[in-house]
């Protein structure tokens, strides 16, 4: 009886359907049609009709699809012939045209009128539906009741007429765009966007939902586009100076350059791949397999531990130059950077959005209306090199490897040391270290603030310190000082007479002449030579800095400042990496494959190794290690003695580099080369903090893709497989 009735319902609703020809079918009324698959085995169930909005074909009662073939109706819609979407060149006004895209939110100004953006796949245009069905059974009028069952977000189909807009667009994305709008024809709903999702403006999705972070921030997909277009500039540009692109293998073996490496079991027992922490070796040999010139963008992997700039799984510009010194390949390293520079310059605009600068595309560049193109001062500034510097004097300056030249004076100081022919007090060196014969070192910042204001800056910015990520060792504490002439010897009592006085007298190009309201920050270290990236006092002058930019008090400076960094240690005292595994107490300071600077820092391996220097170069931006190269060694009998004399590896270490010596053996000629952290470089012209902004399926802080779910649970089978975990044990 039941099924009957329902029957019944069924066709006396399917004769309707003729009568609501061209209308989407209410969600409400969907139920009415659900069924499961036939009861009476001599007759099947009427059909699942899934409403797909869009024209509605006249049908009878017989056309209609039954039972199984209900899925065979939905893809005759959503999968129908979509028709050629209208290319870009041909648009005019007045012109008919077809697009496909995401329908935006719809704004109904009445029954009969309403607007919609559809959003393209062609850059720098922004169209607006214009749907107006005033005239009963008109085209216009069924088409805009097609609209209006649409829900947003859904991809569609249009027809319409095309008129030229001088609207303003909300975003300011499209401030440089063109823009139409579409007088609609037909739409048509490819696939409905569902109801269960509540998209908000300036919404933040969580990391399972990385296809709606995708789809519903424009910023995002911009820096993407960004990204590939600086991409394809530099492969143009390198293919011009006589480089190709060679690819090297993703399964690579175990070999101890220096960082913790991804192994990839394989079903052979007690074998494994391993991911390469760069194709270092691969490249080199190239060089000796006869390749002048190489470039790759290449795909690295290093098992470390996880920071804001750092993914577990990143892209480098890796180059490699035969027949060629560290200062041919800086010479080329420049000459795309510049180029880089002078792109974005030209081709894009800064624009301020939630308190962080994006880029937008400034598109139609030979259209001679001016009036929305941004002027010069509105664009990106070019960058600007600075001298090279070595890494003993960046240390000593500026307390970091990677100086930011944007912090000078006068707001900040360089790095001063303060301990020269014994004029500060033993009493003042007992009250911030317990370290004998220390090195103590000075910097100092105006804000522009009184005594008073000053003091409360850095008292809170001291009280807070524990809870970032600048870690002090214990062995010495920062003294702070607020020169105040006001108060006995200016604020600075507990330097004694001689030494505040030494003080007050300091004046250099970087070090002004004391002021009220400067704030000088002195810290003790081991008066030792400088190993690491960066010393206590470095951290500390880049974060007071920093904050002093965040409250206000410094303006922020947008501009590109990039020198390059070289005379690195050869060698660096072991710590927490594997480094090479030797028995000599340090590790190469990059790789085992760089060479000594000169003959004289040769000499020095024997003799006193930590005190060698590498011909190794790092370019620096904006305080960012945006890459690193070096001299290599292309003699194999060299880069044996390094290996296993110098750095006392194992005989089974050096074996695992047989390859590479095998290469070097055979007549490889000197050759030098550069990596270029290409996420990295992205977040310094995007003025970014994190590399996961500019990557479209970044890892989170654990090294998880949790969209995914990787690392995946390994299972039993797998287990028995691979031979790993419990299978090998058994």
């Amino acid at each position: 009886m039941v099924w009957l009735i329902s029957a019944s319902l069924h066709r006396n609703a399917l004769r309707c359907v003729p009568a609501i020809k061209t209308q989407s079918l209410p969600r409400q009324c969907r139920s009415i049609w659900w069924r499961s698959r036939g009861r009476n085995p001599r007759k099947r169930s009427k059909p699942i009709y899934e409403v797909v909005s869009g024209p509605l074909e006249s049908q009878d009662e017989e056309d209609l699809p039954v039972g199984d073939d209900a899925l065979r109706n939905t893809f005759r819609h959503c999968f129908c012939d979509l028709g050629q979407a209208t290319p870009q060149e041909k648009f005019a006004p007045g012109k008919q045209v077809t697009l496909h895209g995401f329908m935006g939110k719809r704004k109904d100004m009445g029954p009969g009128l309403s607007f919609c953006d559809i959003e393209t796949k062609y850059p720098g245009i922004h169209v607006q539906i214009v749907s107006a069905g005033k005239e009963r059974n008109s085209k216009q009028n069924l088409a805009h009741r097609d609209l209006k069952g649409i829900p947003a977000y859904s991809p569609v189909t249009v027809t319409g007429i095309l008129e030229e807009s001088q609207r303003n667009t909300p975003s300011p994305l499209y401030e440089h765009s063109k823009k139409w709008d579409l007088r609609l024809y037909s739409i048509q709903c490819l696939n409905s966007f569902p109801k269960d999702i509540v998209v908000s403006k300036d919404a933040v999705w969580p990391p399972k939902s990385r296809h709606l972070q995708l789809r519903f921030d424009p910023l995002l997909r911009e820096r993407l586009k960004f990204r590939d277009e600086i991409r394809r500039l530099l492969e143009k540009r390198l293919a011009q100076k006589q480089f190709f692109q060679y690819e090297t293998p993703v399964l690579f073996k175990s070999t101890p350059e220096g960082a913790r490496e991804f192994l990839v079991p394989t079903r052979r027992r007690g074998y494994a791949y391993a991911l390469p922490q760069s194709p270092q070796q691969y490249k080199q040999i190239l060089m000796a397999g006869g390749v002048m010139r190489y470039f790759q963008f290449a795909k690295c992997f290093r098992d470390e531990d996880h920071r804001a700039d750092r993914q577990p799984e990143f892209t480098q510009l890796d180059l490699e130059m035969a027949f060629a010194t560290g200062k041919d390949v800086a010479k080329v390293v420049e000459t795309l950077v510049e180029a880089v520079h002078e792109f974005i310059h030209t081709n894009y605009t800064p624009i301020e959005i939630n308190g962080t600068r994006h880029p937008v595309r400034i598109h139609n560049q030979g259209d001679t209306d001016t009036k929305h193109k941004p002027q010069l001062s509105d664009r990106y500034p070019s960058v600007g090199f600075s001298d090279s510097i070595t890494y003993k004097d960046a240390m000593a300056r500026f307390g970091t490897d990677k100086p930011d030249l944007r912090i000078r004076a006068p707001h900040a100081s360089n790095i001063h040391r303060m301990d020269g022919d014994g004029k500060l007090p033993p009493e003042f060196l007992g009250m911030i270290t317990s370290l004998e014969n220390p090195m103590v070192q000075a910097c100092k910042f105006r804000l522009g603030l009184s005594p008073r204001d000053a003091g409360k800056f850095i008292r809170k910015f001291m009280d807070l310190l524990p809870n970032t990520t600048i870690k002090l060792g214990k062995t010495s504490t920062p003294a702070v000082f607020v020169y105040d002439s006001s108060k006995p010897l200016n604020g600075l009592s507990a330097l004694g007479h001689e030494a505040a006085q030494l003080v007050e007298d300091m004046e250099t190009e970087s070090w002004p002449r004391c002021e009220d309201g400067d704030i000088i920050i002195m810290h003790a270290r081991k008066n030792e030579p400088f190993y690491g990236g960066s010393t206590e006092l470095g951290r500390l002058r880049t974060a007071i800095h920093e904050s002093a930019v965040q409250q206000g008090f410094i303006p922020k400076e947008y501009s590109f400042r990039a020198l390059w960094v070289h005379s690195f240690p050869l060698f660096t005292p072991n710590e927490d990496e594997p480094g090479q595994g030797g028995a000599a107490g340090f590790s190469s300071t990059h790789h085992p494959f760089t060479a000594p600077l000169t003959l004289a820092d040769f000499r020095l391996l024997e003799t006193k190794p930590l005190e060698a220097i590498a011909d190794h170069y790092d370019l620096v931006i904006n305080g960012v290690e945006v890459g690193g190269g070096s001299r290599r060694i292309h003699v194999a009998e060299v880069q044996e003695y390094i290996m296993r004399d110098i750095l006392k590896m194992s005989d089974k270490g050096v074996a695992e580099f047989s390859h590479l010596l095998d290469a070097l053996r055979a007549g490889c000629p000197p050759h030098a080369g550069f990596a270029l952290g290409f996420d990295r470089f992205l977040t310094v012209l995007l003025d970014l903090q994190s590399v996961r902004d500019v990557i479209a399926f970044p890892k989170s802080n654990k090294g998880e893709d949790l969209f995914v779910g990787s690392p995946a649970k390994i299972t039993p089978e797998q287990e028995k497989t691979y031979h790993i975990f419990g299978a090998s044990a058994k």
